[in-house]
């Protein structure tokens, strides 16, 4: 196979993940908040963040099918500074016997400390590569991913692409709308690359719909998930539509609006909200049922797809 080649491989190697013991389905609980009751609504969180301790949420859903095709080989994945991806792909291999190398958007970086999160990566034993920026941008062009391949020793590692997304993760993530059929009118889940939504919505019933959170700004999720859908299953799946006002100024900012925000929600349900996704979805949900998107008697469910790092 050519470097990066992720044709199915025949291998005694082949991971077992059940022996990971990860709790699927994942739990569906009520969340009776005010906010939406006095609307008529009902809030459930997913939680998906119960899945797995270390494989938390839809890192679990999207990882494990590539982590089964990976077939034992190395696994070469992207990532900035602080992605929860990168930190959930370096937990695999530890917990797996699985060699892995991140490489992380920035040079610079390299001539730092490493902050807390890519610090859990290399105490989890991936080895990390930093690239440029303007490099990085161009990772998916396939003379510029051989480059970075050889320059990273991983010529013969299976790519898991920036944030998991791939054909493979979109498939394991319709699981998740399958767990939830019948169970709401409105599934909302925070996107990065879009991966998760593309899977959950092809999962849902007749009459779900599926909404998606963009925690980065620019506008373009929405042709990502149609094209993840083409490449996963040959076309438009499931009913979906993108909010794109609550990225909060993009991946990984914050405003002190939105901290005390989550520090309120968690006080309300007893529920850890974690920063860069879940924080930003659960605003949303709160701003939307205000506005009366949601239908009174419906039923909105939020997919809390990740735990606060360290806690």
């Amino acid at each position: 196979m050519g470097p990066g080649d992720n044709g199915q491989v025949t291998s005694p190697d082949v991971p077992d993940l059940s022996a990971l013991r990860p709790r699927l389905p994942s739990p569906l609980q009520e969340a009776a908040d005010e906010r939406f009751t006095r609307r008529g609504v009902r809030l459930l969180l997913k939680r998906d963040d119960l899945i797995h301790p270390e494989l938390i949420g839809n890192k679990w859903r999207k990882l494990a099918p590539n982590l089964t095709a990976a077939a034992g080989r190395p696994i070469v994945t992207f990532g900035g500074a602080y992605s929860n991806h990168l930190r959930a792909t370096a937990a695999a291999g530890r917990l797996l016997g699985l060699p892995t190398v991140g490489v992380v958007r920035g040079q610079e970086l390299a001539e730092r400390p490493l902050n807390p999160s890519l610090a859990r990566c290399v105490a989890d034993g991936m080895r990390l590569h930093f690239v440029d920026r303007s490099t990085y941008r161009r990772k998916t062009d396939p003379e510029t991913r051989v480059a970075i391949l050889r320059a990273a020793g991983a010529q013969g590692a299976y790519v898991v692409p920036e944030g998991g997304s791939n054909a493979l993760a979109v498939r394991g993530c319709r699981a998740l709308g399958e767990e939830l059929r019948g169970q709401a009118d409105v599934v909302a889940i925070a996107c990065g690359t879009g991966g998760t939504l593309a899977g959950l919505a092809a999962g849902l019933g007749p009459g779900q719909r599926a909404l998606g959170i963009p925690v980065l700004k620019g506008g373009f999720l929405g042709d990502d998930v149609r094209g993840l859908q083409a490449e996963a299953f040959g076309g438009p799946r499931g009913d979906w539509w993108l909010d794109e006002r609550f990225h909060f100024g993009g991946y990984a900012r914050s405003t002190p609006e939105l901290d005390a925000f989550a520090e309120d929600f968690e006080e309300r349900h007893g529920v850890p909200v974690e920063r860069l996704y879940v924080a930003k979805l659960l605003y949303g949900l709160v701003v939307l049922v205000e506005e009366g998107v949601f239908e009174a008697g419906g039923v909105v469910v939020a997919v809390v797809t990740g735990a606060p790092f360290g806690g």
